[in-house]
Parts: structure tokens; C-alpha cells; sequence
């Protein structure tokens, strides 16, 4: 009852702190270039993906539908959180009005959460094309791959409603100072300064649910794929299968280990320099990655490249 009274007297916060990456003069002159350099590269990379599959009908598959998505969901992915990124490295620490950390906070769930299902879809596409090619015009329809699509959108923004209102509901009376480059939930729940419990529930439930949902679906599948390569007759067909899911299987783990480290866990993390350092991960070098992994190598997505580069020489 005296927690209440006292809650209820302090002052609600109207803005947070951004301490932004890195602290140090010496080096955020050096790591503002680094990252204004990977945030245009994965601009750039993703536009052209993004150009590349509506542009040539033979790229009007459902693998590139998927890709399509993805490349379009990593530009507003990082677009969220690179910002704030650079503003930090660029004038330091920086004041973010509550209702603008709950914009970005909001945005930033949806689109990884959607993230995680369109990877779970892109690896089910992956698993029905090498282990069902028979029934794949059928399981693979555009229908099917539409629908998939608009679930993991809706479903990510859902998702965000939900645990954004929970986070805005909580009272913050100070310290106003998140140890971060963006508005996460662990920085946001250790300023809370009422009782997160519930807040905490709904944040691990959702995650397990989002989270290893997804990468049980995209380990399965990949299993399958496995076993359906092995059995191949071709030397020459296996190691091309499986040099294309080895690289996808490295983006799947590398970005799955980061974010269930981070949300898939009951409690508030204190180690924000090592959740700062993995968030740099699956929010900027991932999306950087992604396009080269999944499309640019692939001899299609080349071959369409080549011919948009000659259409625009000639």
C-alpha cells in the first residue's frame, strides 16, 4: 500500500536517455563510419533484391516471393534502430520522448517477430521444394505463400500491441537513463519503477512462443532437407544442396542464438554491454548479410542482375 501511495506521487517520466553504443570520444567518430557504411550497404543490397524479384518474372517464385519480404522487412528493420545508432555515435548521449521510445519499441517488436516467421516460412518453402517437388506447385501455391506472408505482418504486429502496451502501462519515475542505442525491454524493465512480473511473463511467453516456435519449424525443416540430401544419388547435387543450406542454416543460428539469449529468458538483463553487443548483431550485421547469403549468390538472382545491368547500359 505505501509502494502504491509512493508510485503514485513520484512524477512520471517524459523522456528517456539514449547512452548509444559507446561512450568513448576516441572511437565513435570511427564507429559512426563503420556503421553509416553497413546501414547504406544494407539499403542498397535490399533495394536491389527487392528490384530484382518485381522487375523479372522468372523470379516470380516462392522463394524469392519470401525473399522479396524479407529484403523489405530488413530495410525497416534496421531503418528502426540504426538511427538512433548513429545519432548516439554522432552527438552522444540523446533525449528520446516516451511517446517516440514506444514508437520505436513497437516497431522494433513487430518487425522481429514477423522476421522470425518469414524464416520459419522461407525454410518450410526450402523443405516442401527438396523433400514434396511433386506436390510443390500445390503446397506452394500463391495463395498458400500470400497467406503465410500476411500471417507472419499481422502476427508480428499483434504481437507488438500486446507487450508495447504492456511496457507503456508500467510506471517510470527515474533514474531516465537506458543503457542502449534504442528502446529495448530489458532497459526499459530495469527503469520500471512499479512491479514487472506480469510484464515479464507476457515478454517470455510471447518470446518462446514467437521465437522457438519459429526456429522448431525452421530446424525441422532443415532436418528433413538433410535427410533428403543424403539419400541424392549426385555427389555434385548434394554439395550444391547442401552449400546452399549450410550458409542459410549460419543466418538461422547466428540470428536466432542472439535474440533467444536476449528475449527468451523470465528475468531483466543486467549485462547491457553484452546485450548491447549482441543486438549490434541480429540488428545490423544480419540484415547486412542476409541479401548476400540468400540471393546474391544464387545463379538466378545473378543471371537477372546481369541482364538489369545490361538493359541500363544499352
Amino acid at each position: 500500500m505505501e509502494r502504491s501511495l509512493a508510485v503514485g506521487n513520484m512524477t512520471r517520466i517524459q523522456e528517456f536517455v539514449l547512452l548509444g553504443l559507446s561512450t568513448r570520444l576516441g572511437i565513435r567518430d570511427v564507429l559512426f563510419a563503420v556503421f553509416l557504411t553497413l546501414y547504406l550497404l544494407t539499403l542498397l543490397e535490399n533495394s536491389l533484391i527487392v528490384l530484382l524479384v518485381c522487375r523479372h518474372s522468372e523470379l516470380h517464385k516462392p522463394m524469392y516471393f519470401f525473399l522479396g519480404n524479407l529484403s523489405c522487412l530488413e530495410m525497416c528493420y534496421v531503418s528502426v534502430t540504426t538511427p538512433s545508432l548513429l545519432a548516439g555515435l554522432r552527438t552522444g548521449p540523446c533525449h528520446v520522448p516516451f511517446t517516440a521510445c514506444m514508437t520505436q519499441l513497437f516497431f522494433f517488436i513487430s518487425l522481429i517477430c514477423t522476421e522470425c516467421t518469414l524464416l520459419a516460412s522461407m525454410a518450410y518453402d526450402r523443405y516442401v521444394a527438396i523433400c514434396c517437388p511433386l506436390h510443390y506447385p500445390l503446397l506452394m501455391r500463391p495463395q498458400v505463400c500470400l497467406g503465410l506472408a500476411v500471417t507472419s505482418w499481422l502476427g508480428g504486429l499483434l504481437v507488438s500491441v500486446i507487450k508495447t502496451a504492456c511496457i507503456a502501462s508500467l510506471s517510470y519515475c527515474g533514474p531516465n537513463v537506458l543503457n542502449h542505442f534504442f528502446c529495448d525491454v530489458s532497459p526499459l524493465l530495469n527503469l520500471s519503477c512499479t512491479h514487472v512480473a506480469l510484464t515479464e511473463l507476457v515478454d517470455f511467453i510471447s518470446a518462446i512462443v514467437i521465437l522457438c516456435g519459429s526456429l522448431l519449424v525452421a530446424i525441422a525443416s532443415y532436418m528433413a532437407i538433410g535427410r533428403a540430401v543424403l539419400r541424392m544419388p549426385s555427389a555434385a547435387a548434394r554439395r550444391k544442396a547442401f552449400s546452399t543450406c549450410t550458409s542459410h542454416l549460419v543466418v538461422v543460428g547466428i540470428f536466432y542464438s542472439a535474440t533467444l539469449f536476449i528475449y527468451a529468458r523470465p528475468s531483466r538483463i543486467e549485462a547491457m554491454d553484452l546485450n548491447k553487443l549482441l543486438s549490434v548483431i541480429y540488428t545490423v550485421a544480419t540484415p547486412m548479410c542476409n541479401p548476400v547469403i540468400y540471393c546474391l549468390r544464387n545463379r538466378e538472382v545473378q543471371a537477372a542482375f546481369r541482364r538489369s545491368l545490361h538493359w541500363s547500359c544499352g
